[in-house]
């Protein structure tokens, strides 16, 4: 089977659940004519799922409920489905053994759309066309670094058919802005559409928030935390000594540039660029230095440490070059002269936006920081174009130019801030430090070495991995990076305590704030969506609610047994 029909496969599978162990089918007969209801002239409708968000969660959410013959409204701030990946411009960060398990099939199967993608379209070298893992870009940080645009025109393909057969409907540029609640469980949502400020109501028997903020858990009255918990509440080793609600990571405004040796694209200064020029951040351990500077802290140790760049990819010795770092286009992966130069992704610690919290804060708050961000990214460009010094003793790159069309906007930047940290629910189980970091996890296992594993959950529903990594924060932390180890996803961290309808599929399921620093990343909120889209119709074939299905062991087993029949791994390789 080739790759193509492989994905499509992968996308289009249905089947009932007690014939999920032949996944993937076609639709049953009695499912084959529900479509998504549309009532009172586009003001209204209806589905048995409503999704608030179309990042990567919200996404795997959808594939995962419409594979198991259940329609979908999906609402989506933006003009771009897909999260970090697209509307943010973060190439996927993943670990080593992505290619072959770490993630379900069909992240997997989706990531092998990107790469055929690229095959169909572009001009590939043969070596490039025939390599088995085509990483476009060639970047350092992923496997596969590549366009925004063409992870969201692979998404698009996987969800056309549910489109054309009604089966999903994708309001884009609509923002839940209201939700009416009746005791535990939510009757339906107000969505307000951003282009025309029509608004609408969008009722189903599940909800998910797969929103980049957690935006559903205060309109709905869902318990949530935020910030950083307090060392005496969750016994982590790496908390901190007080709550700090308001004490977020930063967040980044994303740009994509490329080179042109020789020209001058320099941009207008922009306006904040002499106070960004001149920031120095004020930090606990203390930052390198000024902002703007091929230096900072060293996650781990937090000392000083040097940076490189040099946008010809050339190498600058043991320093990381950043712009290889994130690069989505590599020229000689492509005909010779096709590319004048290569692409990067700008998403560097000289980017991270710290000065000021976006969790739980107005509007105006929002987007106050969201602008100033852009500002940030934009005097980095500018630092970079004019004063960034060079190998040769000179200063300034000015054939730096920024792709307005690798972002799809027309000020360059990505469409959505790269959130790190939301709300979080208060979960029937919270996954700590203890569950998955490496050090902690040795003292209370008394284990080490290859002996060492993170906690087994009866209740998993997926793994991942990634170490802890946490960014500096909107109340003065610097880094705070630390191994951990290959972990499960537990189904209580995906069930709120109270509400009986809503479930989360981004950054905002039960994790701590430490903890959060390894569950956030692109593979993880994939498998959060992807286990909770299979939840709601199993929940629902049973007749039982998602607490039910956790608390009643037979349920659990039948439920573990649904998932790893489409796909989902619930436990890492024993020799892993």
């Amino acid at each position: 089977m080739d790759r193509r029909n492989f994905i499509s496969r992968m996308a289009l599978g249905g089947g009932g659940l007690a014939a999920a162990s032949a996944w993937p089918l076609s639709l049953q007969a009695d499912q084959r004519g529900k479509t998504v209801r549309i009532h009172e002239n586009g003001r209204k409708f209806s589905a048995d799922v409503v999704i608030a968000g179309g990042g990567l969660g919200g996404c795997a959410a959808a594939f995962a409920a419409l594979r198991n013959n259940l329609t979908v409204v999906m609402t989506e701030e933006t003009d771009w489905i897909g999260g970090q990946l697209t509307q943010q411009g973060v190439p996927p960060d993943e670990h080593r053994w992505i290619e072959t398990h770490g993630a379900p099939e069909l992240y997997r199967a989706f990531r092998e759309g990107v790469r055929e993608y690229y095959r169909r379209h572009y001009p590939l070298t043969e070596a490039a066309a025939n390599a088995p893992r085509l990483n476009p870009g060639n970047g350092s940080v992923s496997a596969l670094c590549h366009e925004p645009k063409v992870a969201l025109r692979v998404l698009e393909e996987m969800f056309a058919p549910y489109e054309s057969a009604r089966k999903l409907l994708v309001l884009k540029e609509y923002k839940v802005i209201d939700a009416e609640v009746q005791v535990n469980k939510v009757n339906y949502l107000i969505a307000n559409s951003l282009r025309s400020n029509i608004t609408c109501q969008l009722e189903a028997p599940y909800f998910v928030d797969a929103t980049e903020l957690g935006d559903l858990l205060p309109l709905t009255g869902t318990e949530y935390v935020t910030g950083t918990e307090a060392k005496s509440e969750t016994g982590e080793l790496h908390a901190a000594a007080t709550a700090r609600p308001n004490n977020n990571q930063a967040f980044t405004v994303c740009l994509a540039m490329d080179y042109v040796k020789g020209e001058d694209w320099t941009i207008p200064k922009p306006e904040e660029y002499g106070f960004w020029s001149r920031y120095r951040p004020e930090m606990t351990p203390p930052w390198a230095g000024k902002l703007l500077e091929l230096n900072y802290s060293d996650p781990k140790t937090l000392k000083p440490k040097e940076l490189g760049f040099h946008p010809e990819g050339i190498s600058t010795g043991d320093k990381l070059n950043l712009w290889n770092y994130r690069r989505i286009l590599h020229k000689d992966n492509f005909e010779k002269g096709f590319y004048q130069g290569d692409a990067t992704i700008v998403n560097w610690p000289q980017n991270d936006y710290f000065p000021g919290n976006i969790v739980d804060v107005s509007e105006e708050e929002f987007k106050k920081h969201v602008e100033r961000g852009k500002q940030l990214s934009l005097s980095l460009l500018y630092w970079l174009q004019t004063e960034a010094p060079r190998p040769d003793g000179g200063k300034g790159w000015p054939g730096l130019r920024l792709r307005h069309d690798l972002m799809g906007t027309e000020d360059g930047l990505a469409k959505y801030p790269y959130v790190r940290e939301s709300r979080r629910i208060k979960a029937l189980f919270t996954v700590l430090e203890e569950h998955v970091g490496a050090q902690q996890r040795s003292e209370v296992s008394g284990l080490e070495g290859t002996g060492l594993k993170a906690a087994d959950f009866y209740d998993s529903v997926g793994i991942g991995y990634y170490h802890i990594d946490l960014h500096p924060s909107s109340e003065g932390d610097n880094y705070i990076d630390f191994g951990s180890l290959p972990f499960q996803i537990p189904l209580g961290s995906l069930i709120p305590q109270r509400m009986e309808n809503l479930l989360p599929a981004n950054k905002n399921i039960g994790t701590t704030h430490i903890t959060n620093g390894c569950y956030r990343l692109h593979p993880v909120e994939w498998s959060i969506g992807e286990a909770v889209g299979m939840l709601i119709p199993f929940a629902m074939e049973k007749g039982v609610s998602p607490r039910q299905v956790r608390e009643d062991s037979s349920l659990l087993t039948a439920f573990q047994s649904f998932i790893q029949s489409q796909g989902i791994d619930t436990e890492w390789p024993k020799d892993q």
